[in-house]
């Protein structure tokens, strides 16, 4: 079996990974929050790659949800090869201004989601003695960014996680590494201002596919000696 799952499949580096993986082979699980509609074009053109490719709706933040929605399909399906937490939020906002409900959605969404998803699915992965798991963190949790006191903190957090959790499991053969993305081409970076991007060493955003060619790494049995990795993807970014 070489299925992965990816949260947060519906657009941007997720998209772009689902797609990647899908061109190399791997079977694909896709992930959203809500209407799996909308991802109907998506699992067709990674059909049409002649892979295998399912669909899967649950809120990442609702543990119960979440459990469940893992539970049945592993249970029909069996445990996954790999697994990118890709999902997240983000709710900006100078810190003196945020809002209770702005911290608690992200650090929900993007910290708890982490172990929302991988509780259920770790002691399978466990079992089966083999396994990737790619987090998707940010050069915010690494360096922190103006406005982002709850996001970086998420992503901070993402980061002490996976490295904790690829100590415990390195044994069962299962590799865990976090990714940490500057200024990628997305909807979630289409208002960056232009001075941001020339603040970049390389003098240009990121794209998905390059993001997305890293995690394709991350899966391989070339990389089955990396874990408890940061890799930052940024273009020589530090904010």
């Amino acid at each position: 079996m070489n299925d992965v799952l990816i949260t947060g499949a519906s657009r941007g580096i997720g998209k772009a990974a689902a797609l990647y993986l899908a061109n190399n082979g791997y079977n694909i699980i896709l992930h959203c929050s809500k209407d799996v509609q909308r991802l109907e074009g998506l699992k067709k053109e990674i059909e049409n790659k002649g892979v295998k490719v399912r669909t899967l709706a649950f809120d990442i933040s609702n543990r119960e949800e979440t459990a469940k929605a893992l539970e049945e399909d592993i249970a029909q399906n069996g445990i996954y090869y790999g697994i990118v937490l890709n999902a997240g939020i983000t709710r900006d906002n100078p810190f003196p201004a945020m809002e209770n409900n702005e911290w608690d959605e992200v650090i929900n969404t993007n910290l708890n989601g982490f172990y929302n998803v991988l509780r259920p699915l770790i002691m399978p992965l466990i079992q089966a003695k083999r396994g990737r798991i790619v987090v998707m963190s940010s050069i915010s949790g690494e360096c922190g960014n103006r406005g982002q006191v709850n996001y970086s903190a998420s992503k901070a957090g993402l980061i002490g996680a996976a490295k904790a959790l690829s100590l415990e499991v390195a044994k069962r053969h299962i590799t865990v590494n976090c990714i940490t993305p500057g200024l990628i081409a997305t909807d979630m970076t289409e208002n960056i201002p232009e001075e941001a991007v020339k603040a970049v060493p390389l003098k240009r955003m990121g794209t998905p596919e390059e993001v997305a060619s890293l995690i394709n790494y991350l899966m391989s049995e070339d990389a089955g000696y990396i874990t408890g990795q940061v890799i930052g993807i940024n273009g020589g970014l530090y904010l």
